[in-house]
């Protein structure tokens, strides 16, 4: 006969933290920190939030490119802060 733990073990249900934007947002602007430094958040500003998306919008073309040039690793810093393969895309504007 089985115990109760080892059968709620097997029925254990993964609960996935729903994030907002605030959170989001205060993940990406700590980590551009670490990249870039204060002007990096300056010049680097979240817009908007929306189902794995993280909207960024910035008057310096050259921030979007540089922030475009370094994607896929911010994105994964994002997700090791917070704790889930969260953020799925980085678009910018």
């Amino acid at each position: 006969m089985k115990s109760l733990q080892s059968l709620l073990v097997k029925r254990k249900i993964e609960k996935k933290t729903e994030l907002d934007d605030k959170t989001v947002f205060y993940v990406f602007k700590k980590i551009i920190k670490e990249e870039f430094g204060n002007i990096g958040i300056e010049k680097l500003q979240p817009d908007y939030y929306s189902a794995g998306k993280l909207f960024i919008k910035s008057e310096s073309s050259a921030w979007l490119s540089e922030l475009w040039m370094n994607k896929e690793k911010i994105i994964r810093k994002i997700n090791q802060e917070i704790g889930q393969e969260e953020i799925k895309d980085i678009k910018t504007k």
